[in-house]
């Protein structure tokens, strides 16, 4: 049950430091504190002292990403066998109903709300009003490959690289004389899914927590995936010849772009992520706060050290949602929220930008990786004063219950 619960959790994107906590916390309600519980990111070890004949147990993590529908039921599972130690062959049949089912919305709906993303995501970026039908279009052609190329073994493993290399190709032969726009910028929102911020975000909190091994595969996994993007980029643009740069600066919608883009974001990931029923609401929340923090820290500490505000208090509004009868699963919100917080996008600029021998390259990838380490810590600070929080809660109300 340990084994495989941490597998789920691994696949819902949580860093190992906090799966192992959990499962610890799992053993000691079944009476099995004498477990020793060791977790990587695509491995869980169990060592059972009891067993004489095979004392530890493998389980293999780090398969395909689970939905929202399905994170949000794997966290409920976890929260029923603490509070009541569920039998474990029942919590692991539930576990294997859970990941055996399938998604609410069909194809046609699925790519859609990939394309609400693309959209939403490019709205944030503060884009000029031509670029919108062409995220509107990307959004529907990299939907599509994404939905296809994801059925297929052997295409899967190809796929960021050549959806990169068709999406920039397309850029620069049709769109960019017609675009005033920077072709990256118009590149990014389409790839939304390929992108490994949420991974080298984790890696961040990992290498912060003391995870060396752990953080250190996780970053060394993201940054592959940001080079495979980059060099589809890069082969697009050996092809078509570099976009010329624009003469004049861009008009860019404004201020309230960014706001209708978490909109779109929200109802996009609902869609394209299979969240549960009434959750919409509750991803908006996660996204709305997350950023309207990373605005309140870009006024207080700039735009590199954002993040550490945005995740320090998106965390804590996130547990005390949470905790509400009608709200999702933490980790549902939570998981959209970061996709604001990380700066995947700025990473994969950067080095396609170095790719193409663009000037001011080097500085875009620094200020990325300032940024990881940034909201790294704010998650950090967060979760800890959450944890804090809910402890003095905790003795309060034991505390009053002891006077009573």
């Amino acid at each position: 049950m340990l084994g495989l619960l941490g597998a789920s959790l691994l696949d819902s994107s949580q860093a190992t430091n906090d799966v192992e906590e959990t499962l610890n916390r799992l053993a000691e309600r079944y009476d099995r504190s004498d477990l020793r519980v060791f977790v990587l990111p695509t491995l869980i070890l169990v060592e059972d002292p009891r067993n004489a004949s095979s004392q530890t147990s493998v389980f293999a993590a780090g398969g395909d990403a689970l939905r929202l529908d399905q994170v949000d039921a794997v966290e409920r599972l976890v929260r029923r066998a603490r509070e009541n130690a569920t039998p474990p062959d029942d919590v692991v049949a539930r576990l294997e109903e859970i990941r055996s089912r399938r998604p609410r919305f069909g194809p046609v709906l699925t790519v859609f709300g990939y394309t609400l993303l693309t959209v939403g995501f490019g709205l944030v970026l503060n884009p000029t009003v031509t670029a919108l039908p062409v995220y509107l279009v990307l959004g529907l052609i990299v939907g599509s490959i994404v939905l296809i190329g994801n059925r297929i073994a052997t295409l899967s493993l190809i796929l960021p690289v050549l959806t990169a290399f068709s999406v920039t190709l397309l850029i620069s032969l049709l769109v960019r004389p017609l675009v005033h726009d920077d072709a990256l910028r118009l590149v990014a929102p389409s790839l939304v899914s390929f992108l490994p911020g949420l991974t080298l975000t984790i890696a961040a909190v990992e290498l912060t927590s003391g995870q060396m091994m752990a953080g250190a595969s996780r970053l060394v996994s993201g940054i592959a995936r940001l080079g495979l993007l980059a060099f589809g980029v890069y082969a697009g643009i050996s092809i078509a010849g570099q976009p010329p740069a624009p003469t004049t600066a861009p008009t860019q919608l404004g201020s309230w772009a960014p706001w209708v883009g978490i909109m779109l974001v929200s109802l996009g990931y609902y869609l394209y992520s299979s969240a549960p029923r009434r959750s919409l609401v509750w991803i908006l929340y996660a996204l709305v706060v997350a950023y309207s923090a990373q605005l309140l820290g870009d006024a207080l500490v700039g735009a590199e050290m954002s993040g550490l505000i945005g995740a320090m208090i998106v965390i804590p509004a996130v547990m005390l949602a949470g905790r509400l009868p009608s709200a999702p699963a933490t980790a549902v919100m939570l998981t959209c929220a970061y996709w604001l917080l990380v700066p995947g996008a700025m990473g994969f600029i950067g080095l396609s930008e170095a790719a193409s021998g663009t000037s001011g390259a080097t500085s875009t990838i620094l200020r990325t990786f300032g940024s990881l380490t940034a909201i790294a810590i704010g998650m950090l600070l967060g979760a800890g004063l959450s944890r804090d929080v809910s402890a003095m809660s905790r003795g309060w109300r034991q505390g009053r219950g002891r006077k009573r």
